[in-house]
């Protein structure tokens, strides 16, 4: 289930403040902290269906929910990885910007996971290549994604640099909205009461685990002044 999985995603705060604790020394403020419940409670209240005698049980895509928290954790170390690139300022020279770095890291993920996908799809890799070449459509598709997913993030890191780390938190948390919107539109499939309301609190709670410190800093400050 797509849709479901772009609502698990929007749950990657909860595993970037995890990882950033344990690994990083870097935990979220206590505010944070707090925010994090309702995206937790968000994802769950999607994840109910409710049977026909009108109660409800958990039910979700085991699939989309485990490599979707997976996506989670490699995004979390990810940017964990890239920070502390950033702050180096020797590496940020020699790399020449951060457009740069992010080439760099796409490029040593790609062979990262090259024997990966050799060995969890290696069976099917002479049906790729044979679709390949004779199937335009694939052929688009597969240019026109990986270009657009290139491009997206390639601009996100320099809409981040220009516009601040909030700026750049509510437009990611107003494309999630987008994305599942569209896709909805796209594959059919309309989002249950459940998952309108539960998307509808996981993504409240992540733009509020974004702004939090900033509207609690503006208001300490107005206190001061």
């Amino acid at each position: 289930d797509p849709l479901f999985g772009q609502i698990v995603k929007s749950a990657e705060p909860v595993l970037a403040a995890i990882v950033g604790t344990i690994f990083y020394n870097k935990a979220p403020s206590f505010y944070k902290v707090c925010c994090l419940p309702i995206i937790v409670g968000g994802v769950a209240f999607a994840s109910l269906k409710k049977g026909d005698d009108g109660s409800y049980s958990l039910k979700f895509d085991t699939t989309a929910l485990v490599f979707g928290m997976l996506a989670n954790s490699f995004a979390a170390f990810k940017g964990g990885e890239n920070s502390k690139l950033l702050a180096d300022k020797g590496i940020a020279q020699r790399y020449g910007g951060v457009g740069n770095q992010f080439a760099v890291t796409q490029i040593t993920g790609f062979f990262i996971l090259l024997p990966i996908m050799f060995a969890t799809e290696g069976a099917k890799f002479g049906e790729f290549t044979e679709k390949l070449t004779t199937d335009s459509s694939l052929q688009f598709n597969l240019v026109m994604s990986g270009l657009c997913f290139y491009i997206y993030n390639e601009l996100a890191t320099y809409t981040l640099k220009v516009t601040g780390a909030v700026t750049a938190s509510v437009a990611n948390t107003a494309k999630r909205v987008i994305v599942m919107v569209y896709m909805a539109a796209i594959t059919g499939k309309a989002l249950t009461d459940e998952q309108k309301i539960g998307s509808g609190i996981a993504i409240s709670g992540v733009l509020l685990y974004s702004l939090i410190d900033d509207l609690l800093k503006s208001k300490k400050k107005g206190k001061t002044a």
